[in-house]
């Protein structure tokens, strides 16, 4: 019997809760597969399913043995494979809580990096967190790597080469806040390189290919290797768009192989490094941000990114909000669900209590799981919220669309929303938004006054609840946003390529020239 066929059966008694059955099956095969693929590559992802993966496991682990290397690696794996899971389904306390037991077991330096990289970017969702939780993160993340660092070199170019790395150059969120950034620099100045760090390509990887002067894939190297790449390629600033997030090549910038480096824009907090010199942001965002960054920052006047449309269904907006045919105001959520906080839920309570028949709107992709709609039910009843007054919808392929279903959009905390917010302001949905001290809980406060509506982003539940039922309460200013909004934000500092792309260049001789008076 093939591999395949000797997991599908694995899976088949996962899927009817046989987890003895299952894991007897799945210790026979490491016995007589070279190349067994661990809990996380074979079985786990075969259910494509979050939450039943999350269940499954929870069953396994008490049964999993933990005695050879081969055992504690697949049990570290099944770890962190739960911990994600738990991520997903908003359970971020249960999500750090497994990585602190990997973190301060484990023997292997890339699950030790892998996991601890992780918790650095599911922290930012977590409540009541301190300076010391994440400072303490960035020190073990440091830690894991045990090289020194090239020595920074300075190069006399005809024109500034700048390197952005990422594994997002395709049509991914990030690169509708970066692409013009990448391609609109101006070329008597400067040259653009990339380095790609994901095999997946499409037509907005195409287009951005034409638009650049170099093109490296670096998927298949070593860090090591990608660093001698870079330095090769004499880049002057290496501007990375991942930070702690899917695919990143942080290990890569740990080397230091460019002169300057500079991190933002597709992760909201520090990576950490010391060899990363700067953080970009903006005059909303800053707060009191500096303690928990490693890196210096760099706050752009207005806004730290410009966005760009990928396609006309994100402008689509009806011409009237739904309460002018409903008879009721529809708040609406559409931000990942492991953003939705206990504190949060607490909050739109007290505003559905305070608007009478308003109704309640979430879409995440948790809700399209099987079981989902329920596992996010059984949330909302255990913080009083009436089921009869929320609809759950799961991700749709025209997502946007679901806006014009929404009145008013309600922001996550602490981890605010900001292609979501985005989306709502561009269908004409106003958003409240609440915003504390450190960057990734500013990203509202950032997005809203840039468009102007300044009043919308509080600094406390309170005033959030306020805010909220104000608004509620005046149908015609709800009306008037939805007909304005759209041109508000095209007209904003948030689509000015042109102002943008200048300050930027700016920002950039400006810290290679200090980098080059400090030599």
């Amino acid at each position: 019997m093939g591999v395949k066929k000797k997991y599908a059966e694995v899976v088949k008694e996962v899927e009817a809760e046989n987890y003895e059955i299952a894991l007897k099956l799945l210790y026979k095969m490491r016995s007589h597969e070279k190349d067994f693929y661990y809990i996380e590559a074979g079985i786990f992802h075969s259910l494509k399913n979050q939450l039943k993966e999350y269940l499954s496991l929870k069953k396994l682990l008490p049964l999993m043995p933990r005695s050879s290397p081969e055992d504690k690696k697949d049990y570290e794996t099944a770890l962190q494979q739960i911990s994600v899971c738990c991520s997903q389904l908003g359970l971020v306390d249960e999500c750090l809580k497994l990585q602190r037991r990997v973190i301060n077991t484990t023997k292997d330096i890339a699950t030790f990096r892998d996991v601890i990289s992780y918790s650095c970017f599911i922290i930012n969702a977590k409540e009541d967190t301190s300076v010391a939780d994440f400072q303490d993160l960035y020190k073990k993340y440091r830690s894991s790597f045990k090289f020194t660092p090239f020595p920074r070199k300075f190069y006399e170019h005809d024109k500034i080469r700048v390197g952005f790395l990422s594994g997002d150059f395709y049509n991914h969120v990030v690169m509708k806040w970066s692409c013009r950034l990448i391609t609109e620099l101006d070329k008597n100045l400067f040259e653009t390189y990339c380095y790609s760090s994901n095999k997946m390509k499409d037509q907005i990887t195409k287009r951005l290919i034409s638009k650049i002067d170099s093109w490296q894939e670096i998927y298949d190297l070593t860090d090591e290797e990608a660093a001698k790449l870079i330095q090769d390629d004499e880049i002057d600033i290496l501007f990375d768009l991942s930070g702690h997030t899917g695919y990143n090549r942080l290990g890569v910038m740990a080397y230091r192989p460019a002169t300057v480096q500079i991190s933002g824009i597709g992760f909201s907090s520090s990576t950490g490094l010391k060899t990363v010199d700067y953080f970009l942001t903006d005059e909303y965002c800053v707060g009191n941000s500096a303690p928990y960054f490693t890196e210096n920052l760099i706050a752009m006047s207005h806004s730290h990114v410009c966005y760009t449309l990928f396609s006309e269904v994100e402008t689509k907006r009806a011409t009237e909000p739904p309460c002018l045919k409903n008879g009721y105001v529809t708040f609406g959520c559409f931000n990942q669900y492991r953003k939705i906080t206990d504190s949060i839920l607490i909050t739109w309570k007290k505003i559905l209590d305070a608007v009478p028949n308003s109704r309640l709107l979430l879409k995440n992709h948790i809700i399209k799981l099987d079981g989902g709609k329920e596992f996010v039910s059984k949330r909302l009843k255990r913080f009083g919220i009436d089921l009869k007054r929320v609809e759950l919808r799961g991700f749709s392929e025209e997502h946007p669309l679901d806006y014009n279903d929404m009145d008013i959009a309600l922001d996550t905390f602490p981890y605010t929303g900001v292609t979501t917010t985005t989306e709502a302001l561009l269908m004409g949905v106003p958003v409240i938004s609440l915003y504390g001290d450190r960057h990734a809980t500013r990203c509202g406060l950032s997005i809203l006054n840039n468009v102007g509506l300044n009043e919308l982003a509080v600094d406390s539940y309170d005033e959030y609840v306020k805010r909220a039922v104000l608004l509620a309460g005046d149908w015609d200013l709800i009306a008037i946003l939805k007909k304005n909004l759209q041109t508000m934000f095209e007209k904003s500092p948030l689509m000015d390529y042109a102002s943008y792309i200048k300050e930027i260049e700016q920002a950039f001789i400006e810290v290679l020239n200090a980098e080059r008076n400090r030599q």
